[in-house]
């Protein structure tokens, strides 16, 4: 079983710090009347601090020493001092969750909107669980992570400095001592959070790698059982926890290491000034010294430990938050919008929606450019998908007139179903040029282009949502659902049965990719959508393989409906899809090697006789 690995978008070299934040000022800068709460509750909270130590002075030396000072003083001065600093500390740290969520939300709504335009590389580029989880769980985690940091930032930064400008106040020379404290914790923090952010990146890839192998193997349960495969499976699983095991223990070594470094500094700094504050109080000229302003200088100083120790642990949410978040931001600046023309196709060719099953198979004109042949172009075609690899598609040219049926059949890997994805550009050229009612298709805006294209393939996919909403896909918003139409399409795909056996009907949800339903069921609501979409061009990719026989009769009887006055390309390996065509395609080797009706090509004992001997219509 082959395995894609998961590739993240790649990223310049990681600038500095504030440029990093400031690429966040565009989904984080909306709301100055609650950054204006936060700066100012943050400040009023940190300036309550040296309130505390404040209080112990007189306290000591007028209260104990003296006996002198009020007892109402006591109660009223530190309900005060926690009364104001709850309410400071609720306001801000209210104001920057809301400003965090209200950026997460700008961000998701930005990263989802850009991977629907997205260049369709991305897809092949990276699994759908990287996508999911950089779009879901790293917005989420980033965004928290940064709260947190804010939070502890604005908090513990404004205490420091009122601390810091309290103990200037009481005694400037014990101060400077504190002070080479600081110079020491930015040092440890800085070398420290550089070697975090490099595990932090490299944890994020294991994480991937780790996820995609759960999700491999839970998409090809049946495949792993039946070729014996769990003992590999799980040696891959174990080799991805153990790397990403010991990158976590390297997280926690770097970024435990900040708070004993810290605290050790601090100690080194306690001690000195203790005994300087004992030198001084036996000096004559520092007889100011009492035991209320040393017992204030010293609660405070040790107050300065917490808030610089949880300023050293910052570095550990900033850096994770921020490389959380830059895998979102780097989706949106590397990954670029599919390229899309202007032409929007001809005007005076609305669509009339159909509201009967008579109605529904009564296919609209394609909008076209006035006087030119009307259909589908190919000239010298080519697709090479990567460089070292043969082409998938080698100049091939083809005509389809409008109203055509052409079938395309081949061995595997004839390049069928590359041909088809070319139409609504789902793969880019490599070579040559393709044209839509005399339009080149890089001409045609994405959205007028692939209005022209319905397709049903063999691995049909809906959304977890009503069987209405699956038929209605992109043409419910706006306006209220047209449940006559819906019904009308149900009905001529063949569904009536089906659906008379719900209960909410057409309200009816599908479940996750429409799991409940057969195979039968839901290549017929696939043809459901193609017909209430009423596009003039269809695409059958597969659309009656792998079912069984009365399946397969109903699709095709739906399929007979749906093709009914539209130019329609199949690729099947069904006689019965493929002896009504207009015209039968072979191709070989990204090439095309025959042309014509069934019966013609059977005469001719080419490939596609060979192909019909060995049982393609079997």
């Amino acid at each position: 079983m082959s395995t894609l690995r998961p590739s993240s978008v790649t990223a310049p070299p990681a600038n500095g710090l504030a440029h990093r934040l400031a690429r966040l000022k565009s989904y984080f800068g909306h709301q100055p009347a609650a950054w204006i709460v936060a700066f100012l509750g943050t400040l009023l909270g940190a300036a309550t601090e040296p309130a505390i130590p404040a209080l112990l002075q007189p306290l000591l030396d007028n209260g104990f020493t003296q006996g002198t000072m009020p007892l109402w003083w006591v109660p009223v001065g530190i309900l005060g001092v926690f009364t104001v600093r709850g309410i400071a500390q609720f306001s801000s740290q209210y104001a920057l969750t809301r400003i965090a969520n209200d950026g997460m939300l700008r961000l998701r709504r930005d990263l989802f909107a850009h991977l629907l335009r997205a260049d369709l590389s991305v897809f092949r580029q990276q699994s759908a669980s990287a996508l999911s989880n950089t779009v879901v769980f790293e917005v989420q985690n980033g965004c928290s992570q940064l709260v947190s940091a804010a939070v502890g930032l604005s908090r513990d930064g404004f205490t420091l400095v009122a601390l810091l400008g309290y103990l200037f106040y009481i005694n400037w020379q014990l101060t400077l001592i504190v002070g080479i404290v600081v110079p020491g914790v930015t040092t440890v923090m800085r070398k420290l959070s550089k070697r975090l952010y490099a595990i932090t990146k490299a944890s994020q890839k294991a994480t991937d790698e780790l996820a995609y192998v759960v999700e491999e193997n839970a998409l090809a349960h049946r495949m792993v059982r039946l070729h014996a495969a769990q003992a590999h499976q799980q040696a891959r699983f174990a080799k991805l926890s153990e790397t990403l095991r010991r990158l976590a223990i390297k997280s926690t070594i770097a970024s435990s290491a900040m708070t004993p470094l810290t605290q050790l500094l601090s100690a080194a700094a306690l001690s000195v000034v203790i005994c300087v504050a004992l030198w001084q109080s036996r000096d004559p000229g520092h007889a100011s010294v009492t035991v209320g302003g040393f017992a204030a200088f010293l609660s405070a100083m040790m107050m300065l430990v917490a808030p610089m120790r949880r300023l050293a642990d910052l570095a550990n949410p900033v850096t994770r938050g921020l490389a959380a978040l830059e895998r979102g931001l780097n989706l949106i600046d590397h990954v670029p919008a599919e390229s899309s023309g202007a032409y929007q196709g001809a005007p005076g060719h609305e669509k009339t929606p159909p509201s009967s099953p008579s109605e529904v198979t009564e296919v609209t004109e394609v909008s076209g450019t006035a006087g030119t042949a009307q259909g589908l172009v190919l000239n010298h075609v080519s697709v090479r998908y990567k460089d070292d690899e043969p082409p998938a598609l080698n100049d091939v040219s083809l005509q389809i007139p409008t109203g055509q049926v052409v079938a395309l059949v081949g061995p595997s890997g004839s390049g069928k179903t590359t041909l088809a994805n070319l139409l609504p550009r789902f793969v880019p050229l490599s070579g040559g040029s393709i044209s839509l009612n005399g339009v080149n298709l890089q001409d045609w805006s994405l959205e007028a282009l692939r209005e022209q294209f319905a397709m049903v393939s063999q691995d049909v996919v809906m959304l977890n949502d009503s069987l209405a909403h699956n038929v209605a896909m992109g043409h419910q918003q706006g306006a209220s659902l047209d449940e006559a139409r819906v019904l009308a399409c149900l009905e001529a795909a063949n569904l009536s049965d089906f659906l008379s056996k719900q209960p909410e009907g057409i309200h009816a949800q599908v479940g996750h990719n429409a799991q409940q339903l057969s195979g039968g069921q839901r290549q017929r609501l696939a043809i459901a959508r193609a017909l209430y979409k009423n596009a003039p061009y269809l695409i059958l990719d597969e659309a009656t393989s792998a079912l069984d026989n009365e399946s397969e009769r109903l699709v095709q009887d739906a399929l007979d409906r749906v093709m009914k006055g539209r130019t329609t390309l199949v690729i099947a390996h069904r006689l019965s899809t493929i002896e009504h065509a207009d015209r039968v395609v072979v191709m070989a080797e990204g090439k095309i090697v025959e042309q014509g009706s069934h019966a013609e090509l059977l005469a001719e004992g080419g490939l596609y006789a060979r192909l019909h001997a060995q049982g393609m219509g079997s």
